[in-house]
């Protein structure tokens, strides 16, 4: 695991996905050459593996989606993430994806939830890693959102205990997704309930081994670009969250490897100012919020 951004954790590399709009642009005009580039890029900035993602498209045209693995793994050796909630696609992922182009090492099945577990029926016919969301439980086989450290933490353990116990999956094969969501309008702490169920996991020696991964780029949603104190507040607020968070075990970032994490002083203010607001609710959570940009 690489030190090099600062902390004792690894990248996936976001970015060829259509969300991004210049990658939405390389989709649209085929340019196989073009997403090779932005593998390749990411790949030596550093990311441990490369999500793929290409949108609604892989439900229509299989046979593009495959061509584009297979570009990709043309010009890098780390190995990829397929994001798609869907049983159907992700085996096609996995029969296009070759393991010895990356040295042997698995790919990563994004994602499966409690009510989404027709994913595990390619494990047998296939070997990965699996993100496991901890954001939805079954209940009364209803899916719900967990809103409580304790659900979370309580998904997130019967989730990776199913898939050691009734799978055989290795506990490095499990990256549980903890769900960073913005805190523009999280009056309900739902910030400070992932970064408790983070500590609840950590602590746990039933789960000693599964990794705790999320991405960053939610948390600083709709803020303005700059702190009271002239920083960059939305990179300062991811710094902020890992920084009290990677010491639990937080260890997988979905996000762009180039754009460099590190731990924040103590007494940086967008550090003291997360502080702050982890410990607010309701209207006093958005008072908090405007303390980032606020004088």
């Amino acid at each position: 695991m690489s030190t090099a951004q600062g902390f004792p954790i690894r990248i996936i590399g976001e970015r060829i996905n259509p969300g991004f709009k210049s990658t939405k642009a390389l989709f649209d005009n085929e340019d196989l050459a073009g997403i090779q580039a932005l593998a390749v890029k990411q790949a030596e900035a550093g990311a441990s593996w490369l999500n793929v993602n290409v949108g609604a498209r892989a439900m229509t045209d299989p046979a593009w989606m495959a061509r584009v693995i297979r570009a990709i793994q043309e010009v890098v050796d780390v190995p990829l993430s397929f994001d798609f909630p869907s049983r159907k696609v992700q085996e096609i992922c996995l029969q296009s994806y070759d393991p010895a182009r990356a040295g042997g090492q698995l790919p990563i099945v994004n994602s499966i939830t409690e009510h989404r577990w027709d994913l595990m029926e390619l494990y047998g016919p296939y070997r990965f890693k699996v993100i496991l969301m901890a954001s939805e439980r079954v209940e009364d086989g209803v899916a719900k959102g967990n809103k409580t450290a304790e659900d979370i933490y309580g998904t997130a353990r019967r989730g990776a205990l199913r898939l050691m116990n009734d799978h055989g999956m290795p506990a490095d094969d499990i990256l549980v997704d903890m769900s960073v969501s913005a805190i523009v309008a999280d009056t309900e702490r739902l910030n400070r309930s992932t970064i408790d169920a983070i500590r609840l996991i950590g602590q746990d020696p039933a789960l000693r081994g599964v990794h705790m991964m999320g991405g960053l780029s939610n948390i600083g949603q709709q803020l303005p670009p700059k702190a009271v104190d002239g920083s960059d507040l939305k990179h300062g607020l991811e710094n902020a969250f890992l920084t009290l968070t990677v010491p639990d075990g937080f260890d997988v970032v979905l996000g762009t490897p180039w754009r460099g994490y590190a731990p924040l002083a103590e007494d940086h203010y967008v550090l003291q100012a997360y502080r702050h607001f982890l410990e607010q609710s309701g209207s006093n959570a958005l008072r908090a919020v405007r303390k980032f940009y606020r004088a």
